[in-house]
């Protein structure tokens, strides 16, 4: 069954819960993925400091910034198999535990090594955010409503790496970069206590057409996964433009605006503001859209297809003009980012085209994809920046160029999601 006729489709099933317990059950998940999300995008603010105070280079910013992902993408298998096995409730405290001492190492150390490794074990920790509330509303919800609870936590996320901006700006010189990881740690576990009192207890799926009883040959293995043409079609832009967008919005936006375009830190920081404030509304935008064009019928493969290749127009533009955007960085950065958010539709689609039992495999599994995009994306432009500065560019230039190489590989996979047959999971 692909996604399509899943969204299409609507059923009465049991284990729907009802309307005002879901709203709890996502208001509980969403806060943990608010403050996951700040984890992440912090980078993106503190880098001028980081930089400063440990002498980092581009190429050690971004493996850096990039760490988070890497400790990310190294759950991902394991986490799908322990979602569809023990459910949402317990794994996702279970991860967020890690979590808490992540962000407590980071404040303690005092090497750009101790840094990497405590990124590494809060990227490990925060790994369940999004994936074990996927996991729920694809048996909780029904598929128009996970489409827009999927566009809603993206929309939470962004709120998160909104105050991963300006606010933690202007705490900075009251606090410290290290207080202020010491304060996520505890709203982190506050977070921990209310998942835990509210979310409830994952019990067997129920016997119903769209959520058949699990298979007694189902080892716990990612074969179905690994064999589904449709997830392979949609593999190559999860990795390069999904995990490209979140790369540029968690940290290269803020160097294109203080390398490329000249502005301050302070200004980088507002400019950061906007872009995650642009990426909030739109998120939100989706998921008011989005369950009514389940309804009339509208594919997410095609609304992709039509609506990607906006984001190829914009980097195109930021390469061209380069320093000579000048003010309007932060404008031309917030375009990239929202043009590029048709793809986050791929997530909740790849969900849905599977059967329940399998959904924590699936969705882990792409989001192994992704997050080892945002990793690759992350260094890489940081490898090719320092790359092309060891070759004599100007820095501007090295970063125009290096924007320019992950455009190409946007538009490869773009070219290869149209090519590639739809064909069912």
């Amino acid at each position: 069954m692909n996604a399509a006729t899943l969204t299409n489709t609507t059923l009465s099933h049991p284990d729907h819960l009802p309307r005002r317990m879901a709203v709890v059950v996502f208001l509980a998940f969403a806060l943990a993925y608010f403050f996951s999300a700040l984890v992440r995008a912090i980078t993106a603010t503190l880098s001028p400091t980081l930089t400063t105070e440990f002498s980092l280079s581009a190429q050690d910013l971004g493996l850096l910034a990039g760490g988070y992902f890497l400790g990310f993408s190294l759950t991902q298998l394991p986490l799908g198999r322990w979602l569809d096995r023990y459910g949402p409730k317990k794994v996702i405290l279970a991860f967020l535990s890690f979590a808490v001492l992540g962000c407590l190492a980071f404040s303690w150390v005092d090497s750009f090594h101790g840094l990497l490794a405590a990124r590494v074990l809060c990227g490990m920790g925060v790994s369940a955010c999004l994936m074990a509330p996927l996991t729920g509303y694809r048996r909780w919800f029904d598929a128009s409503t996970q489409l827009r609870t999927n566009s809603w936590m993206l929309m939470t996320g962004s709120l998160g790496m909104l105050a991963a901006t300006l606010p933690v700006q202007w705490l900075m010189p009251i606090w410290g970069w290290r207080a202020l990881f010491v304060m996520l740690g505890v709203m982190i576990a506050i977070a921990m206590v209310l998942i835990a009192l509210l979310v409830p207890v994952w019990q067997q799926a129920s016997l119903t057409a769209d959520s058949p009883k699990k298979p007694p040959d189902d080892d716990g293995s990612y074969r179905e996964i690994w064999r589904s043409a449709y997830f392979w079609r949609m593999m190559p832009i999860g990795f390069f433009s999904y995990g490209g967008m979140v790369a540029i919005q968690t940290l290269w936006a803020g160097p294109w605006m203080t390398q490329v375009a000249g502005w301050s830190a302070a200004e980088a920081a507002s400019g950061l503001f906007l872009i995650n404030l642009a990426m909030l509304v739109t998120f939100w935008l989706w998921g008011l859209i989005t369950p009514g064009l389940a309804r009339k019928g509208v594919p997410v493969e095609l609304l992709i297809a039509w609506g990607l290749p906006l984001s190829f127009l914009v980097i195109g533009a930021l390469v061209w003009m380069g320093p000579a955007i000048g003010s309007a960085a932060a404008v031309g950065m917030a375009l990239l980012c929202v043009s590029s958010t048709f793809v986050a539709l791929a997530q909740p689609a790849v969900g849905m085209a599977f059967p329940s039992h399998l959904a924590g495999r699936a969705l882990s599994a792409y989001n192994l994809v992704i997050f080892a995009g945002i990793f690759v994306v992350q260094w890489g432009i940081g490898l090719l920046v320092d790359a092309g500065r060891g070759l004599g560019l100007e820095n501007a230039a090295a970063y125009q160029a290096a924007l320019a190489c992950f455009g190409l590989t946007s538009v490869l996979s773009w070219v290869f999601f149209l090519l590639k047959k739809p064909a069912q999971a």
